[in-house]
């Protein structure tokens, strides 16, 4: 899952990062509502949750949560604030936060807040997914293949899973490596232009060390596909 930060604090910021970091997230994090609906119109990125803090320079987060909804966008919010009054909680809510935490907070709370957004809107990351003969335990960090019982299990790092997960939730479709490199790393590491060939090297290797069939085809010049007639 990919979340959208929005904190000004630089120590909060970098703090509420690294814990989703942790816990497996792709994150971007910015520092203004400007820049934050600036990425939120980019044609590179999706999100599945945004984390808004209310006093921001400016766009506030009240503000952005605003433009969202104007425009049909049904990004889920989690809105951070000092402004803990009901008035102020009622006042978020009715521009379009889905849910409402006071700081300070415990990072504990922040979790289990994403967690219940996540069972609210259970497309946000299913705890797996199923295409053909490859089923993805998102719980585990593991691919299952095979139609038979027991399936063969293979454990795959935070950016294989992702990267596999990506596919598959978009098969049959040709996805370009930018498209994929923009998507599963932080806007702000500047990866090397070669990361996505190179993440997708080590992946089909772990294939093959399991005995598994890559069902990824590369297609030269334009990108990667999750083949499902493989």
């Amino acid at each position: 899952m990919r979340i959208l930060l929005v904190e000004d604090e630089a120590d909060l910021g970098r703090a509420i990062k690294q814990v989703l970091v942790n816990e497996k997230y792709v994150v971007d994090w910015v520092q203004d509502g400007v820049q934050a609906w600036d990425y939120l119109e980019s044609q590179w990125t999706d999100y599945t949750v945004a984390i808004v803090d209310w006093l921001l320079p400016k766009l506030s987060g009240l503000g952005l949560c605003q433009r969202l909804r104007l425009h049909q966008n049904p990004l889920p919010v989690l809105m951070l604030t000092a402004l803990g009054q009901p008035e102020n909680r009622v006042a978020g809510l009715d521009a379009g936060a889905d849910d409402y935490l006071v700081k300070p907070f415990v990072m504990e709370e922040l979790l289990a807040r994403l967690r219940a957004l996540q069972r609210r809107s259970p497309q946000l990351q299913p705890q797996t997914l199923t295409v053909g003969g490859f089923t993805l335990d998102y719980g585990n960090n593991v691919l299952c293949f095979g139609l038979s019982q027991p399936p063969q299990l293979i454990p795959l790092t935070v950016k294989e899973f992702q990267l596999f997960a990506y596919l598959m939730q978009n098969c049959d479709r040709i996805i370009s490596g930018s498209k994929i490199r923009y998507q599963l790393w932080d806007l702000d590491e500047e990866p090397i232009s070669n990361v996505v060939a190179a993440q997708m090297r080590l992946l089909r290797r772990k294939l093959a060390n399991y005995n598994c069939p890559c069902p990824i085809e590369t297609i030269p010049g334009q990108g990667y596909r999750f083949n499902t007639s493989r």
